[in-house]
């Protein structure tokens, strides 16, 4: 006797709901990750793949995973501190609270450190930024004591939020209640490290100095020379590098870091500048010669 319509589909049911929680106990609700292996790991962070399978994993914290790295591969492999990821551990679960970064002491060996953070060692009197070389790889800029009292974060969002009450959240999670009426998404603050307030405030507009934070001109620094809107996708604007050099970007990938031509902060040693092949070579021959 052939079987009815009805009973097929009761079937196609059942089996669509085993395969559903199937799903269920195989793919989902497995936790958070918490392993890296070196291979998966962001190029930013110039790890070695033959230095062994695993790395440290960032945290939960104020910036992105791709858009961080982790103390402990700071201590590690930026300031030699540190040769194995217990030894890094160690130093940051000191009583002493030997690691502050923003002015605050962390214990986390995968606290995740971004762009502008300042990374303080009290023993040593060292301070430094974390900033993006033109390759697009993190470094550690060394800072005076007067210039780790601050750092610069952008604005990414601007809204109202309940009881009519305005603020701004930046680029390292940053929540500014009240904040100056002139403040707009992708505008600048300076905050003192201390105690938390906008000191200063830089647009972005023509003229002011500008650094690269994503895309293929990561890293490179120049004046803002004007913007092209866009409805309904980004808005690109044009900048202009020291050297000359013209190049354009999304507006998402600029930070604002002067105010004219005058940076706040202390810039890499390639000053932001990408050079070609040929370029560097005639720039290390003219050294050459010169010392000759």
């Amino acid at each position: 006797m052939p079987t009815s319509s009805f009973s097929l589909q009761c079937e196609h049911f059942e089996i669509n709901q085993k395969r559903f929680q199937f799903f269920l106990e195989t793919i989902m609700a497995r936790g958070p990750k918490k392993h890296m292996k070196r291979i998966t790991a962001p190029k930013s962070w110039m790890l070695s793949k033959l230095g062994g399978n695993w790395t440290t994993r960032p945290s939960q914290g104020p910036h992105k995973l791709r858009e961080s790295i982790p103390l402990s591969v700071i201590l590690q492999h930026k300031l030699k501190y540190a040769l194995y990821a217990r030894e890094s551990t160690m130093i940051l679960a000191d009583k002493d609270g030997n690691i502050k970064v923003d002015g605050k002491v962390r214990t986390d060996s995968g606290y995740p450190v971004g762009l502008q953070d300042v990374i303080t060692i009290d023993k040593t009197r060292e301070s430094y930024r974390v900033l993006y070389d033109v390759q697009g790889k993190f470094i550690l800029k060394s800072i005076k004591p007067e210039e780790a009292k601050f750092k610069l974060v952008k604005v990414t969002q601007k809204k109202v939020g309940p009881n009519n009450v305005p603020y701004i959240v930046t680029n390292d999670a940053r929540t500014i209640r009240y904040p100056n009426p002139d403040i707009h998404v992708n505008d600048t603050l300076k905050i003192d490290l201390e105690s938390g307030k906008v000191v200063e405030f830089l647009k972005e507009e023509p003229g002011n100095l500008c650094y690269i934070i994503g895309g293929n001109n990561i890293g490179r620094v120049g004046l803002i020379q004007h913007r092209e809107r866009h409805l309904g996708s980004f808005d690109i604007v044009h900048v202009k590098d020291s050297n000359g050099k013209h190049f354009s970007t999304r507006i998402n990938n600029i930070f604002t870091i002067g105010k004219g031509k005058k940076s706040l902060i202390s810039l890499p040693d390639d000053n932001g500048l990408y050079l070609t092949a040929l370029e560097k070579k005639q720039a290390k021959d003219h050294q050459e010669v010169e010392k000759q």
